[in-house]
């Protein structure tokens, strides 16, 4: 973890780290694996972090994600234009998932936070 960073959250298999980035941007770096045994600490970590319009949301270091943790970042209940997480450095097996799930992921432009 860089000077930059905030540790928001950590069990054995997450960590959720806040990161520097542009003002009125915040980023979160999520690490690990994501299953129902701590989605629910994501989604309240998560909520906490939003300060503006988006949040935005790099997954390119998890190694494992199931359908809880997908819920609470794609917000499938949640009309797009509501939709506050933005996905960074989503893998291709992510994209994979999220299209299995029938979930399409779109990038959207927005300031690389890490």
């Amino acid at each position: 973890m860089s000077v930059q960073e905030r540790l928001l959250y950590q069990d054995q298999q997450l960590t959720i780290v806040m990161s520097a980035a542009p003002p009125g941007v915040p980023a979160v770096a999520l690490i690990g694996e994501i299953d129902a045994s701590n989605s629910p600490v994501l989604a309240t970590t998560l909520a906490g972090c939003r300060q503006g319009a988006y949040l935005v949301v790099d997954i390119g270091e998890l190694s494992f994600i199931d359908v809880s943790g997908l819920r609470v970042l794609v917000m499938p209940t949640v009309p797009v234009s509501q939709r506050w997480i933005r996905l960074h450095n989503v893998t291709p097996y992510q994209r994979r998932l999220l299209r299995m799930m029938g979930w399409f992921y779109q990038p959207r432009d927005h300031p690389a936070p890490l």
